[in-house]
């Protein structure tokens, strides 16, 4: 058991969850995802991210002992909780810190089904935000969640944390612009999240394969408006003069996974 706190694997981890994470995540190819919820999800599905190496506590051991879960396949770590605290981003940790693979997907192999619902983000920066709409997606059986260059880092700790595990289930592309997709999915009919859209999104049926684009917080989608996309917007009733962009999203993928 590792018990000093000068050990080489808290700064191994450290590194990867620290403010400058984003390029030691790149450099490696690797991302941090603490808690039962994601070491579960890690080493029971056959897709996304695979666990390299496992830190627990004992307190951690016995919680995956508890879960049933064959950690068998990665390096595993047994650590004192100090070192454990030492390493976590979280006020309180479970005992249990994966440090996954990145998941090597290739956009140049996702295809259109002819019912494909794919999301886009463009230059999304608030974390909670990119987890949650990833999650929505994952609920609404969305076939891909797609990133713009520019937006949040999608393994950083936060956004992990805001996916609840469903990092391991929706395939997820990064650093794809608009103008790839088009490429690569030419017959796809796209849609951007907007409150000047003119048309309503109750008035979306019988779609295609389509896209949503939801864009950055602040500045919205107006740079990627061209003659191929449609503007949508939420009819609302109420006096709130917006929504969060997760609450948003969530409604236009709810509607999509319906049409």
């Amino acid at each position: 058991m590792i018990e000093s706190l000068h050990s080489p694997h808290i700064a191994r981890v450290k590194a990867l969850i620290s403010s400058r994470g984003n390029k030691e995540r790149a450099a490696h190819g690797e991302f941090i995802a603490e808690g039962l919820q994601c070491a579960r999800e890690a080493f029971t599905t056959t897709q996304g991210p695979s666990v390299k190496t496992v830190y627990l506590t004992e307190s951690g051991q016995s919680r995956i002992e508890q879960a049933g879960l064959d950690i068998s396949k990665a390096e595993v770590v047994m650590v004192s909780e100090p070192v454990m605290a030492a390493m976590s981003s979280t006020i309180t940790p479970q005992g249990i810190i994966s440090i996954c693979s990145v998941s090597d997907s290739d956009f140049a192999n996702l295809k259109a089904s002819g019912k494909s619902r794919f999301i886009y983000l463009h230059e999304i920066q608030d974390p909670g935000n990119a987890g949650t709409i990833l999650r929505t997606a994952d609920a609404m059986g969305v076939d891909a969640v797609i990133v713009s260059p520019g937006s949040v880092d999608m393994y950083s700790p936060k956004v992990v944390r805001a996916t609840a595990g469903s990092l391991w289930h929706v395939p997820l592309f990064t650093g794809v612009t608009l103008a790839q997709i088009t490429e690569q999915l030419p017959s796809v009919k796209k849609i951007a999240l907007s409150a000047q859209g003119s048309n309503s999104l109750l008035d979306i049926k019988d779609l295609p394969d389509v896209v949503a684009i939801f864009g950055n917080e602040a500045r919205g989608i107006d740079a990627l408006i061209g003659s191929d996309v449609m503007q949508v917007s939420i009819p609302m009733t109420g006096n709130a003069e917006s929504l969060n962009l997760a609450a948003a999203a969530a409604i236009v993928i709810f509607h999509l996974s319906h049409k």
